[in-house]
């Protein structure tokens, strides 16, 4: 009997210091994971669709201004060349992972924003499917 009050309190301890929030994140729509960045005037869009990504970009990636835009632009560009050359090789790399290429024109300046959550999700993508990206640490 003893052991039950202990157990009851130990578990309502750890209840009590969860948050208010709800953590269940299984049956989440997967429009809520849809980020969009898009200008008109330079008529680029991109949308990544990825469940987890939002929770990623908002909980663990480094914070907006952590990266300066060239830094975030270098990293991108070796990326998307690495990305794009896997797409091109589906006998090698996985084409469930590799579906399309990413037209990321070095020479555009697309801003902070949408190299901030390119590279994010370079990153949100090597740590969830376990990818290595061969990107120099030094540029």
């Amino acid at each position: 009997m003893k052991n039950i009050i202990y157990i009851c309190l130990l578990a309502l301890f750890i209840y009590s210091c969860g948050s208010g929030r709800s953590r269940d994140f299984k049956d989440r729509d997967a429009t809520n994971d849809t980020v969009r960045i898009a200008n008109d005037s330079l008529e680029y869009e991109i949308i990544i669709i990825e469940p987890g990504f939002n929770l990623f970009i908002n909980s663990y990636a480094r914070p907006r201004g952590y990266h300066t835009q060239s830094y975030l632009e270098n990293k991108n560009q070796f990326l998307v060349t690495e990305y794009n050359t896997r797409v091109m090789q589906p006998q090698t790399y996985d084409p469930n992972l590799y579906i399309n290429q990413i037209n990321y024109d070095p020479n555009i300046n697309y801003g902070y924003e949408v190299n901030y959550l390119l590279y994010n999700y370079f990153v949100f993508f090597s740590r969830h499917y376990n990818q290595r990206f061969s990107v120099p640490t030094r540029i």
